[in-house]
């Protein structure tokens, strides 16, 4: 019996001894979907296309990551920008509610968006994240697609494409979406990292 009891805990030892080194293999911040940073610039005036094709030149060949984050702002800062001021309203009244996780009225608010303005991309995307957040992947699927259908270059959508299509366990598919992101915004925050462990993995796989 007390050689059982010793057998019993030196197991237990050499488990305990381990979790420090297993926790360090474990990711402890999953990757979220990508998301305007607080404070953003002002929308450029003039034509939005025109401005949004010449910051999307820029942020391919940005120099750093300090200098991406700054072009990805004003991206984001055109993206936000709607004509319409009741849109805008329930944009902000939506974000708050997502702040509050209160995820229910989110949605409520950005149907109604959708319902007045369905050109405005930014309220699709803002509705993936939150049917995201509540691991709706089909309806967060189908918004990411309304987003690219209208934004190809949408790096925050591409991401959340993979970060879905990942956690359903279709690597090769978040793979591809992962590097789609990458390719127009190749300064996304943790993400060339993921393309690297996923890139080994899938071609590791098929060899």
């Amino acid at each position: 019996m007390k050689r059982r009891f010793l057998c019993f805990a030196a197991t237990m030892l050499a488990a305990a001894w381990a979790l420090p080194a297993l926790a360090e293999t474990i990711d402890p911040e999953p990757l979220k979907p990508v998301e305007p940073s607080g404070a953003l610039p002002r929308a450029q005036h003039g034509d939005k296309t025109q401005n949004l094709d010449r910051l999307f030149a820029a942020l391919k060949v940005a120099p750093d990551d300090d200098s991406a984050k700054y072009i990805e702002n004003r991206i984001w800062a055109i993206w936000l920008a709607s004509s319409s001021d009741t849109a805008n309203l329930l944009m902000g009244r939506a974000k708050t509610a997502t702040d509050g996780n209160d995820f229910d009225l989110a949605i409520r608010l950005l149907n109604a968006i959708i319902d007045i303005r369905p050109d405005f991309t930014e309220a699709w995307n803002r509705r993936a994240t939150v049917y995201y957040t509540k691991k709706d992947f089909g309806r967060a699927l189908a918004d990411i697609h309304e987003v690219l259908a209208r934004e190809p270059r949408h790096f925050g959508a591409l991401s959340g494409l993979g970060i879905i299509l990942q956690e359903m366990g279709d690597e090769k598919h978040a793979l591809d979406a992962f590097r789609r992101a990458l390719a127009i915004h190749p300064h996304l925050e943790r993400v060339p990292e993921l393309v690297k462990k996923l890139s080994e993995k899938i071609d590791g796989r098929d060899i």
